[in-house]
């Protein structure tokens, strides 16, 4: 499904060194053929969350409408000069990246480091940049003409000067939410969480494990073959199952890939449901009630009184039966301090 920038409120952005597979992945997940194809630039696309709970609550209430999580993810294809300049701007509001490595053609764990490192080290350079830059204005102003958040710069950028020059990102300090907040204008691409995707070879998913190892690295790495994932993805929905099976996989890779990545923006879903309609609601992990019921309309948050919930492991071992879990004294009524849950199932409670 394609994607307009406007609608992007969470988006990452997919990055890899040219021939890595990047654009491959994206295709599979989103079903948009990538930029490569269409010849432009920059291209967005959703990719459904798969979520067995989803499918179940689609099961039992047969809704005219079915409504999953989706993650957002752009595919950039940048050349000459000018690339960096432009993926930075078509990737200016990505919250997090996804770092495929081609794993395929050198099939050496010291081969595929080293191309995972090249990426990592433009990146790290682009921030050093970044950094040097804001430290010379700051210096050109006195220190009493400071405002509030350039003195608070003052402090953060030789740190973060030295933990780049280290050639470790950013994402590793143990920065405040002040100091995240205070930097959140910058773009910097390794505050972002990454996720690391190696695209292996069809027999190559053990080197994941010995790859993060040798890497060192503290982010999450998975392993998938891009090109035998879009050959599943080519199937017909009978004929994947039958492939998979074949494989002794229960699922193409790619959904975990993309369940992976919605965890990575720290995101859960909370459900509405019935016959009209199944939704899976996207919102921040932490959220409470009010400004969940915002996901759907802001009146909801305006005019909220309570948020009936019931769990949805609770839903499911009462029969899937709304009343039966009501009469169990499993459906809730929480208030504004009710912090939701992943797989809630509400229904929203407000007067405007």
């Amino acid at each position: 499904m394609l994607l307009t920038k406007e609608e992007s409120a969470m988006e990452i952005g997919i990055l890899g060194l040219p021939q890595s597979g990047k654009s491959t992945l994206f295709e599979i997940m989103t079903g948009v053929r990538s930029c490569d194809v269409h010849g432009e630039q920059c291209v967005r696309g959703q990719a459904s969350v798969p979520d067995r709970r989803f499918d179940r609550l689609v099961e039992i209430y047969k809704p005219l409408r079915a409504v999953p999580a989706r993650v957002p993810f752009t595919d950039v294809n940048a050349a000459g000069e000018k690339a960096w300049e432009t993926v930075r701007q078509a990737l200016s509001g990505a919250e997090g990246l996804l770092h495929v490595v081609d794993c395929f053609s050198d099939r050496s764990i010291s081969a595929m480091v080293n191309r995972c490192r090249q990426l990592d080290d433009e990146l790290i350079l682009s921030d050093l940049v970044v950094v040097e830059n804001r430290r010379e204005r700051l210096l050109k102003v006195a220190k009493k003409n400071l405002k509030p958040p350039e003195s608070l710069h003052v402090e953060l950028m030789p740190r973060l000067q030295e933990q780049l020059e280290s050639g470790r990102p950013l994402r590793e300090l143990n920065l405040t939410v002040e100091e995240r907040h205070a930097l959140s204008s910058f773009s910097f691409w390794t505050l972002r969480p990454e996720l690391v995707v190696l695209n292996v070879a069809e027999d190559g998913f053990p080197t994941v494990e010995a790859f993060q190892t040798e890497a060192g690295l503290v982010e999450p790495v998975m392993g998938i073959c891009c090109e035998l994932e879009a050959e599943v993805a080519s199937l017909p929905t009978e004929e994947q199952q039958e492939f998979l099976a074949a494989l002794g996989m229960e699922e193409p890779a790619f959904g975990r890939v993309i369940r992976a990545a919605f965890s990575l923006l720290g995101r859960i879903s909370y459900f509405t449901v019935g016959e009209d309609e199944v939704k899976a609601w996207v919102i921040p992990e932490g959220t409470k009630a009010p400004r969940a019921a915002a996901a759907i309309h802001k009146d909801f948050e305006r005019g909220f009184i309570k948020a009936e919930v019931v769990a949805y492991d609770d839903f499911i071992a009462c029969g899937g039966s709304h009343a039966k879990a009501k009469a169990a004294g499993k459906v809730r009524l929480e208030g504004k301090d009710y912090i939701v849950r992943d797989g809630d199932i509400i229904t929203f409670r407000f007067n405007v």
